[in-house]
């Protein structure tokens, strides 16, 4: 009849809000001890004629548990129940009157109904169910050895201990029901406050798209049309309207891929491959007519895309970082594969390095105004995000200098042979 939860020390009711309820336990149980103790020596000693000392002892094991049940109910059941049925059989040996009751006097029931009610608020069914049974078991076993036609009380504590057992469970269950739906409640307040979140944020994904499409539209246009709009453009000028015109449809392709995602659920994106590392030299290559000095040194092995897309993201972000705060400076870009070192477990990674020295003093093509009037400073974070998401690791941070240095390395995936 042991249960899991005899071990807790917490006090009945110790949960409740109010602090009057978590006192409540323990003034029951010392009113009933300080009434029923005096009451039951009274009793037992002056009606049932029994010894004065054993009176006092058997009053003291019959109510002192009663302040232990409201920590551990199960235990002082245990002592009470055992005192009980003791004090029925030591009464066989009295000669008492046939008025009184038997085997269970008026303030042992009372005092065994208010444990019956600590237990139901505690134990689980099962416990409560053996608790009745060893109640109802004793209380009729002991009205057959009932003396001289006294009345038995045996059945009347088994229906009252049901009573309290039933109604303390019911209103301990009532309690946790609802406790539950309060957590219920809370749950799904925060799921509605992420889902509001997540859907604010598509919004603005959105509303970004549309703003910034259509300025990339517009830089497209012109850069198509200014050959035919300018009269005798040299050679190289042509060759730069057409870059800045290919950069603009292929960032707005990425950007109508990814929004594609957020418009659509069940959309899978479009079928255009994702950039790899075989598009990074394009990149520098842009960037490089855009008047950045950009030295890369490519990698010369195929890796996963999932790499491979990380791979250009960094170098991405990185050259952005460097037009944005070191226009002019000189860059240095290299994308290699190491493989395992000797006794190491690390396998083969992939090292993205980006590193730029202080900006020229004047700028070597000074801007009319700054491409940025401060940085939102989700560059790094993006990055740092995409090197943990692939088991890597990220050191991005000023030099001596007055340079940057941006160095990535992607754990690869061990790579099939056979």
């Amino acid at each position: 009849m042991t249960s899991a939860r005899e071990e807790r020390p917490r006090a009945l009711l110790a949960g409740a809000s109010r602090r009057w309820v978590r006192l409540l336990p323990w003034g029951v149980a010392f009113l009933l001890f300080f009434a029923l103790l005096p009451t039951t020596i009274q009793v037992l000693g002056a009606d049932y004629g029994l010894n004065g000392g054993i009176a006092s002892g058997l009053a003291v094991v019959q109510t002192a548990p009663l302040l232990l049940a409201v920590v551990r109910p199960l235990r002082a059941w245990y002592m009470v129940f055992a005192a009980d049925v003791a004090g029925a059989l030591v009464l066989l040996a009295v000669d008492f009157e046939e008025r009184l009751v038997w085997p269970f006097p008026p303030m042992e029931i009372v005092g065994y109904v208010g444990l019956c009610l600590a237990l139901g608020l505690r134990e689980p069914r099962r416990t409560l169910l053996l608790v009745w049974l060893a109640t109802a078991g004793a209380g009729v076993g002991l009205e057959f050895a009932a003396p001289h036609g006294t009345r038995g009380n045996g059945t009347l504590l088994t229906i009252l201990g049901a009573v309290a057992l039933v109604l303390a469970a019911a209103l301990r269950e009532r309690h946790e029901a609802q406790r539950g739906l309060a957590e219920q409640k809370t749950i799904s307040e925060a799921e509605r406050g992420r889902r509001t979140l997540l859907e604010e944020r598509a919004r603005i994904a959105r509303e970004l798209h549309d703003v910034v499409a259509h300025h990339m539209s517009v830089i497209t246009v012109q850069a198509d049309t200014a050959a035919y709009r300018l009269d005798r453009l040299p050679p190289d000028v042509r060759e730069e309207f057409t870059s800045i015109a290919a950069t603009a449809r292929r960032s707005l392709g990425e950007m109508r891929r990814l929004l594609g995602v957020l418009r659509n659920e069940e959309a899978h994106g479009e079928l255009a491959p994702q950039p790899g590392l075989a598009q990074i030299g394009q990149m520098v290559e842009a960037t490089a007519r855009a008047g950045l000095p950009v030295e890369f040194t490519p990698c010369a092995t195929d890796v996963p895309e999932a790499e491979a897309l990380a791979a250009y993201r960094i170098v991405q972000e990185a050259l952005a970082n460097v037009v944005r705060h070191a226009p002019g400076a000189p860059t240095r870009v290299s994308v290699s594969e190491s493989g395992s070192e000797s006794g190491s477990e690390s396998g083969a990674r992939l090292t993205v390095l980006v590193v730029n020295g202080p900006p020229p003093e004047p700028p070597a093509a000074p801007l009319e105004a700054p491409l940025e009037a401060g940085g939102t400073g989700h560059g790094l974070v993006g990055m740092r995000e995409r090197v943990r998401l692939l088991g890597g690791t990220l050191d991005a941070g000023p030099l001596p200098d007055g340079g940057f240095r941006v160095a990535a390395q992607l754990l690869l995936k061990e790579k099939d042979f056979t």
